[in-house]
């Protein structure tokens, strides 16, 4: 059925949930410390509660990097793929599972890294897909402003010239009826002498 002309459309649930969000605008840096703080706590929780499940931190890892491309501003766009696999590699850290120190911490972070590489590179991608899709709308609503400049510049552009060419008619008119009227005056001058000396000849009559 269709919906009269007078009557809006009704928004879906799912559209009005995610206008209820938050939609704040971070720079590349706040959006990285963003994306690391909240995947550190994330890990934190997942060592507390499932023991440091690698299943379960990718699965959060997911709508952080989502996140952090939606929120990031549009001017670093280009952040937010790069700052996805740093937050990854500083939430690792707790279920990592290194022990024997810098040295030994730092190998079992690299190796959980590797092994769970699937998890990184899904989130690198969420990320730079949303932040690709972002970056084309933007291009395309910036041709959508600047095709409207260009033709509100051409519509301008054409009535410019008639205004000139009517205040060039107006100052010609002008001086065209003010000599006439010059012309004119001399000549009812002229002719009210003679009306003058008419006038005591038939006096004399």
């Amino acid at each position: 059925m269709s919906t009269p002309a007078g009557r809006a459309r009704p928004v879906p649930p799912a559209v009005l949930a995610l206008r209820r969000l938050p939609n704040p605008r971070l720079t590349g840096i706040g959006a990285g410390l963003f994306a690391a703080a909240t995947m550190f706590v994330l890990a934190c929780a997942d060592w507390l509660l499932f023991d440091g499940s690698a299943v379960v931190f990718g699965v959060l890892f997911l709508p952080v990097s989502a996140l952090t491309a939606f929120w990031v501003r549009p001017a670093d766009l280009v952040t937010a793929p790069i700052s996805v696999p740093i937050a990854f590699a500083v939430g690792i850290i707790p279920i990592s599972g290194g022990s024997g120190g810098f040295g030994g911490q730092m190998m079992a972070v690299v190796t959980a890294l590797a092994v769970h590489a699937g998890w990184l590179y899904g989130g690198t991608l969420v990320a730079g897909l949303i932040a690709t899709v972002r970056k084309v709308r933007l291009m395309r609503a910036r041709q959508r402003r600047m095709l409207l400049a260009a033709q509100t510049a051409r519509a301008g552009g054409q009535q410019q010239p008639q205004s000139p060419r009517a205040a060039g008619q107006t100052p010609r008119a002008a001086a065209g009826q003010a000599p006439r009227a010059a012309a004119q005056s001399p000549r009812a001058a002229a002719q009210s002498p003679r009306a003058a000396g008419q006038a005591p000849r038939r006096r004399q009559r």
